[in-house]
């Protein structure tokens, strides 16, 4: 089925409409989504959150709620499904946001379905000929979202959510290491004996 035919798609907040000028016209701030905070495979990683000032009170829409899906709208097209800890996000324009509303397909899995090489390969199709490899709401919808039973959508967003725990199990491990190994190399440094 066709993603239009599943889902609504808006587009993030133009930010600069709503940016507060001097810090006295802020009336709010929101924290805000930017490309930074996502990886290519979905996924939000440890950078924190920009803040925005903002001269009003913003629409609810333009802030990120549970089951909502992110869609970078430039190259590398990354879906991002938002969770019960990433509510609250102010949206730019560089991101569309699609609800999904057909009961017979799950947000999670539409956004993997997102992320897979045949969607990606179909957006860069898309906009060839073109200088800054970019989509729209109008490609968006016309995207073929593959329809499968819901057992089976679930079991995809499982087996997907433990490769994304595991993968920053990995990352922190990483992190961990390196902190190990530059005790250690300090310690040599300084010819102390452990």
């Amino acid at each position: 089925m066709k993603l239009g035919d599943i889902a609504q798609i808006k587009m993030g907040l133009v930010l600069s409409r709503k940016k507060a000028r001097m810090d006295f016209d802020i009336k709010k701030k929101y924290p805000l989504v930017s490309l930074g905070n996502l990886d290519e495979e979905g996924i939000f990683n440890a950078k924190q959150f920009e803040t925005f000032g903002s001269q009003s009170i913003l629409d609810e829409r333009y802030l990120t709620k549970k089951g909502d899906i992110l869609f970078r709208l430039t190259y590398p097209y990354t879906a991002l499904y938002i969770d019960n800890q990433h509510e609250g996000l102010l949206i730019p324009s560089s991101f569309g946001i699609i609800q999904v509303v057909n009961p017979n397909f799950m947000s999670e899995y539409v956004a993997w379905y997102l992320n897979s090489n045949v969607i990606k390969h179909e957006l860069e199709r898309a906009q060839s000929g073109s200088m800054v490899a970019s989509t729209n709401k109008n490609i968006l919808q016309g995207l073929e979202i593959k329809e499968l039973p819901l057992v089976r959508q679930e079991t995809i967003t499982e087996v997907l959510e433990l490769y994304q725990q595991e993968k920053q199990l990995y990352e922190q491990l990483v992190i961990e290491k390196g902190k190990y190994i530059e005790a250690i190399t300090n310690k040599l440094l300084l010819n102390e004996e452990e």
